[in-house]
This record gives structure tokens, sequence and C-alpha cells, in this order.
């Protein structure tokens, strides 16, 4: 995990297909979604979103970039129908390859 927490656990981020969402977990809490969809090859991600207490430690940019890597990894594409992966990508031209 990126960040400035000490002590804080490291950020899991398990993809869960059955629901659609890939979690991101601090120990056994989820603190961070990201919600999305299958159209072929491409993952649609509709909303990423963060428990309000965990807001602001960078957790979200964590979850979207194992979530990306993930995508790249099983030689899928992303859309960003949500703003958060929106705009990371557009942070990040090195993922531009990723786009659908």
């Amino acid at each position: 995990m990126t960040g400035a927490d000490e002590g804080l656990p490291q950020l899991r981020v398990v993809r869960d297909d059955e629901r659609s969402r890939y979690g991101g977990r601090l120990g056994d809490e989820l603190v961070t979604v990201v919600d999305f969809h299958r159209q072929g090859d491409v993952v649609v991600v509709t909303h990423t979103g963060t428990e309000p207490r965990w807001r602001g430690r960078g957790l979200a940019g964590e979850t979207t970039r194992q979530v990306l890597a993930d995508v790249r990894a099983s030689g899928l594409r992303v859309r960003a129908v949500c703003s958060f992966t929106a705009d990371h990508l557009d942070a990040h031209p090195e993922l531009d390859d990723l786009r659908a």
C-alpha cells in the first residue's frame, strides 16, 4: 500500500466476479470498492468508493492501481465511466494502452 499511514495493514484487493466488484481490504475490513461490469473483453468501471473514515489516505488510488494491473494481466481493456478511474487514467499516460 502507498500512503502516509504507518502501522496500517497492507491493502489487499480481491476481485469478486459474482458481485462484479473489486474490494480493497485492510485486515478483515472492506474499505474501498470498485464496481464494474464486463462487455466482452472490456471491463467497464462504473463506481469507486471508500468508506468515509478511510478517505484521504490514498486507498482508492491504490485499489484502482491494483484493479488496472489485474485488467492488464487478464489481457482485457478498460472503459472508465467512473470519474475517479477516468482521472486516474488521465494522470497515468503509461496506462493508455488499457483504454477501450
